[in-house]
């Protein structure tokens, strides 16, 4: 019975890192689609745009943070004279249809 709880135990890090792993692939799809598909002018958004992982947490952001990048919400939005060009939205959307795959995925290379 000990020798299973530490292997259950061991395998909860496991799935963790596993988990983590396939957020992290995801996370970096949906920089690389918006980075693909944002409007182009200096190429400032397309290379600034990042995605960010929190530590302890199964939280992945994607997105520009540089003060220097605040035209990008006007860009992904639009304004009055400004049509909206979205690609965030676009690019998480088609990576939701991805990630239980990629979670399945590395759960199944985990555990083998």
């Amino acid at each position: 019975m000990e020798r299973l709880r530490a292997r259950l135990d061991d395998l909860t890090v496991e799935l963790k890192a596993a988990a983590r792993r396939a957020l992290e692939e995801s996370a970096e799809a949906v920089r690389a689609e918006a980075a693909r598909n944002v409007r182009v002018d200096t190429a400032n958004l397309q290379r600034s745009v990042k995605a960010r992982l929190e530590n302890n947490r199964l939280r992945a952001e994607v997105g520009w943070w540089d003060a220097d990048d605040l035209y990008a919400a006007l860009q992904e939005h639009g304004t009055r004279r400004i049509p909206a060009n979205p690609v965030l939205g676009p690019a998480l959307e088609q990576e939701r249809n991805r990630i239980a795959a990629r979670i399945r995925e590395q759960v199944r290379r985990s555990t083998r």
